[in-house]
């Protein structure tokens, strides 16, 4: 069964309920492997079949959690990884743009393939005390990462990748 490797960071919950949506639908189509970005490492991207990076926009960049796992893997992984399959969902107070832009540009340095757009949803939190009261992804909205998971592990485990 391929392996799909889910690596998230999530200060507020927005971001951790998107990865989990993604990684319960994931579940019955590839081997999933949900964890949060500091417990994640190059063994795990070598391991993996695909990937999906999610993570939370802070001040118009990738959390630096995330930023700090990429830092770790970049380098370790380079050469080992090309072609493999990746998606990415960002949870944003207003925009989320740069910290998809952020990803995508790391996963063309690993020559990853990506199979879908990035998938940004926003919270429109733009209160310091919006942006750091704990989130609540509406159904809707998790149901897109939740279609992001089972697509990528299907097409994972039909060899489309």
């Amino acid at each position: 069964m391929p392996q799909l490797l889910i690596v998230y960071h999530s200060r507020t919950g927005g971001s951790r309920q998107m990865a989990e949506a993604a990684a319960k639908a994931a579940q019955e189509e590839a081997d999933t492997v949900l964890k949060p970005a500091d417990q994640a490492g190059p063994e795990d991207l070598l391991l993996a079949d695909g990937y999906i990076f999610c993570a939370p926009e802070n001040l118009a960049a990738i959390s630096g959690l995330m930023k700090e796992f990429f830092d770790r893997s970049y380098y370790p992984v380079l050469g080992k990884i090309e072609g493999k399959p990746y998606a990415q969902m960002v949870c944003a107070g207003s925009d989320g743009e740069n910290a998809a832009s952020q990803i995508a540009r790391i996963a063309t340095g690993w020559r990853l393939k990506e199979v879908q757009p990035p998938l940004i949803i926003c919270t429109h939190a733009q209160t310091p005390e919006a942006i750091l009261a704990e989130k609540k992804i509406r159904d809707d909205e998790l149901e897109k990462c939740a279609e992001i998971g089972a697509a990528l592990a299907a097409g994972l485990s039909l060899g489309v990748f």
